[in-house]
């Protein structure tokens, strides 16, 4: 439909939504990423995952970062958590360089990760035990968490009793308990269905402009991303580098309404231009050797 109507500029969004923009761009940078690179040694030779990766995160920020398979997001994303290494460059939180896991980071991964074992109190108190928190304290400041995701009713209720949305709900009360400057999100709706992901989208937002905390979020769905972000990251492919930052031309509060809205369109069609080349490179299929079994004479008789 974008293709048939004439859009307006993505990069020239109406006059409150610059404004608003502008305060972010103003706020102090909570994750600064340099010049970050990573190879990985296969049997086949080294592969360049990632390249001269730059990027500056400000306080409260909603960061979106999108791409095709195989452009190095949950590669990027796990190193900003700390689970991998660079192989050239640095993170830095609030200033000091990552070099390992740390509570100043939550993470929110695309499979359930919720313990088994322990009750939806039970996995939200998880970390804040850990950190040493009193079993009272980490009780209560457990159940606030709860109450904020809309699962007061279930706090203990066990994993398996939960439907997928709400797992996802409890993994980010976990993450958000332990107060994290900066909220790490790998594709965490990927494995939902169409309505509950939406809802899900929804939940997400209602709890960021209720918490005091930043998000990066790794999505491979345009709308996703263009419904929750306040900037855009696309990454190329192989290696996965900074193709275009997009500031997303939408006031917020966000509604699902605004998808009709021709500066979201005009944003979606540049991603689609970006990710989604319009005349892909033709792929080769070699034809297929025939079986020992087959008889010439039958095929052509077919």
């Amino acid at each position: 439909m974008s293709s048939l109507i004439e859009l307006p500029d993505y990069r020239r969004p109406p006059p409150e939504v610059a404004a608003r923009l502008a305060r972010i761009g103003e706020q102090p940078v909570v994750l600064d990423v340099q010049r970050l690179s990573k190879v990985f040694a296969t049997p086949a030779g080294e592969v360049e995952a990632l390249t001269a990766i730059d990027l500056a995160v400000h306080h409260r920020e909603f960061l979106c970062v999108i791409g095709a398979s195989g452009c190095g997001k949950s590669t990027l994303i796990r190193i900003l958590a700390g689970l991998e290494e660079p192989s050239a460059g640095r993170v830095l939180l609030a200033g000091r360089e990552v070099d390992g896991p740390g509570p100043g980071r939550g993470m929110v991964f695309q499979g359930y990760t919720l313990f088994p074992w322990l009750t939806v109190t039970g996995n939200v108190m998880f970390g804040l035990k850990i950190g040493g928190m009193p079993e009272a304290e980490a009780a209560e400041e457990a159940r606030r968490w709860i109450e904020l995701v809309g699962l007061g009713k279930f706090a203990e209720l066990y994993p398996h009793q939960l439907s997928g949305g709400m797992q996802q709900r409890v993994a980010i009360a976990r993450a958000l308990a332990n107060r994290p400057r900066i909220l790490l999100m790998d594709e965490p709706f990927g494995a939902l269905d169409a309505q509950t992901r939406a809802q899900m989208q929804s939940y997400l937002l209602q709890i960021w402009e209720n918490v005091e905390v930043t998000i990066l979020f790794i999505t491979h769905d345009l709308d996703e991303a263009i419904f929750l972000g306040d900037r855009i990251v696309v990454l190329d492919t192989r290696p996965g580098r900074v193709r275009e930052i997009i500031d997303v031309p939408l006031a917020r509060p966000r509604s699902k309404q605004q998808s009709l809205d021709p500066y979201f369109l005009a944003a979606r069609r540049r991603m689609e231009e970006l990710i989604h080349p319009a005349d892909p490179q033709p792929v080769e299929i070699p034809p297929l050797a025939p079986r020992k079994n087959d008889r010439p004479d039958a095929r052509s008789a077919v």
